[in-house]
C-alpha cells in the first residue's frame, strides 16, 4: 500500500460557486468521507481556512519576506487535502475523480514518499 495525497485546488471563482452551494457541498462531501472509511482507504482529510487569513513566507531574498493573503499572484489556491492509503496510483485516481468538486475547480494527485526514499545526510537521490 502506499499513501496518495490528493490536493484540492480552486480558484476565487470556484470557492465562491462551492460556497454558493455550501449546505449540498459539505452533505455530499460527508458521504464522500464515508465511502472511503467504508473503504478503509482514508487516512486523513482536511479543508483550509480562508485565504485571505493566511500568510506567504517567500525565501526569494537574502531575509524570508511574510505577506498576508490573499496571494495576488495565484491563480489556483490548495485548498485542503484527502491523504489515502491505497494499492496503486489508478486507484487514487479513480478515488479522486469521485472527489465532490465544482466545475473549474482541480484535484492534485501526488504520492507520499516513504521515509526511506528521503535523501538522508548529504546525499541526493532526485527524489523528495
Amino acid at each position: 500500500m502506499s499513501k496518495y495525497m490528493l490536493i484540492m485546488r480552486g480558484t476565487d471563482e470556484t470557492n465562491s460557486a462551492m460556497m454558493a452551494n455550501l449546505d449540498e457541498m459539505m452533505a455530499t462531501t460527508r458521504q464522500f468521507i464515508e465511502d472511503m472509511m467504508k473503504a478503509d482507504v482514508l487516512v486523513a482529510a482536511e479543508g483550509l481556512d480562508d485565504p485571505r487569513q493566511g500568510v506567504v513566507v517567500d525565501f526569494g531574498g537574502e531575509a524570508p519576506v511574510v505577506t498576508d493573503g490573499p496571494y495576488g499572484e495565484t491563480r489556483e489556491l490548495f485548498g485542503g487535502y484527502f491523504l489515502l492509503d491505497v494499492a496503486t496510483k489508478q486507484e487514487a485516481v479513480e478515488w479522486a475523480r469521485r472527489v465532490p468538486a465544482v466545475r473549474g475547480s482541480k484535484i492534485e494527485v501526488r504520492r507520499v514518499a516513504e521515509a526511506d526514499e528521503v535523501p538522508q545526510g548529504g546525499e541526493s537521490n532526485g527524489q523528495v
